[in-house]
């Protein structure tokens, strides 16, 4: 591994040295000039040049360090990134391979296609600055239908959308964690009378997102959960003075209500 000291290092080095050969010149002079031969002089000038050269060899080894770890969490990260790229293609194919050994029009073959689907938008889609309204509403259509199967309980889990404009632009995977939480703490916890009821809206480039269940009383509320935080700071950056988010708990009812403006 070639390592290379930038230019202002070499600078810096090398202001290092003049300055250490002047201050050398001006103990010699003094010393010379008002000692004469003065005993332990050369062994005060051996002592100097060893701290000099201990400081700057210190400095040096400080320099080395630091460059060998930045190389090698840039190739760490490199690697991730690889990985990133791969792990997907992995993936689609073993979905792919399973779809084609499972019976045509059967429950688990279109479990496999909208898990596919899901991914496919999750990673490639999600990445993108917009997405269209469209586009959202059929992620959401088909985790909402993943979740009914996967989930062998009665519950009362209804969609209501009503959009006049598809291709209207939004921020991707922005409501996917509303839902996500909804059957988290609500349905997956409660053994019966279950429900999630959501309600999605545009006109006019003004979108509305309501969602509202039920949960058990001995759960807490989860407005303080990572995956919330982290929606409000993508909101506050991206729909700065063009969003409204609140949340109503009472008894056992948990009500998040989005409002955007949007392009």
């Amino acid at each position: 591994m070639k390592l290379k000291i930038s230019d202002r290092k070499k600078k810096i080095i090398h202001r290092f040295y003049k300055i250490t050969l002047v201050i050398l010149g001006l103990i010699l002079v003094i010393f010379n000039d008002t000692f004469g031969k003065l005993e332990g002089f050369v062994e005060f000038i051996a002592l100097y040049f060893i701290v000099i050269f201990i400081t700057i060899a210190h400095w040096i080894f400080k320099q080395i360090r630091s460059i060998i770890r930045l190389k090698n969490e840039k190739e760490k990260t490199e690697l991730l990134h690889l990985k990133s790229q791969v792990n997907p293609h992995f993936f689609f194919n073993t979905l792919n391979n399973l779809y084609g050994l499972m019976k045509k029009d059967s429950k688990e073959r279109q479990m496999v296609l909208k898990l596919s689907d899901m991914m496919r938008y999750s990673i490639y889609e999600g990445r993108k600055d917009w997405v269209t309204l469209k586009q959202e509403l059929d992620y959401l259509k088909n985790y909402i239908e993943l979740q009914e199967i996967r989930y062998h309980k009665k519950s009362d889990i209804q969609f209501y959308h009503n959009i006049n404009n598809f291709q209207a632009k939004i921020m991707p995977l922005l409501f996917i964690i509303l839902v996500e939480n909804a059957f988290k703490h609500g349905l997956e916890n409660l053994e019966k009378n279950a429900y999630i009821h959501i309600n999605l809206t545009e006109n006019e480039n003004n979108v509305n997102f309501v969602i509202e269940n039920n949960f058990e009383l001995q759960q807490p509320s989860n407005n303080e959960g990572i995956g919330l935080k982290n929606l409000q700071r993508r909101l506050e950056l991206v729909y700065p003075n063009k969003h409204t988010l609140s949340f109503k708990v009472s008894t056992n009812t948990y009500k998040v209500i989005l409002s955007l403006k949007i392009k």
